[in-house]
């Protein structure tokens, strides 16, 4: 059985999570929006951690915080950075 604190902490990872994913929607500049993303991707790492599946968090980690937000970075670095406002 889950602990209190356990319990505790996983809800407030995907909370964390939720807000990361709400800002880098709102986020007109692209290279925050990707840092907001990587943000998103370590609490949702925090939380498969805490419900104790390692082996989903060494691949999640270098997949989804290294290999994706590099990749985010590198092709925001040949395009535009900030989003243009809509009329």
């Amino acid at each position: 059985m889950m602990s209190l604190f356990t319990a505790s902490l996983i809800i407030f990872a995907l909370t964390l999570g939720a807000v990361f994913a709400y800002f880098a929607i709102k986020s007109r500049d692209l290279v925050k929006a990707a840092v907001f993303s990587a943000g998103q991707s370590a609490a949702f790492a925090l939380a498969f951690f805490m419900l104790m599946a390692p082996d989903i968090v060494l691949a999640y980690v270098a997949v989804a915080i290294g290999i994706y937000t590099v990749l985010l970075l590198y092709v925001i670095n040949k395009t535009e950075r900030f989003e243009e406002a809509e009329e």
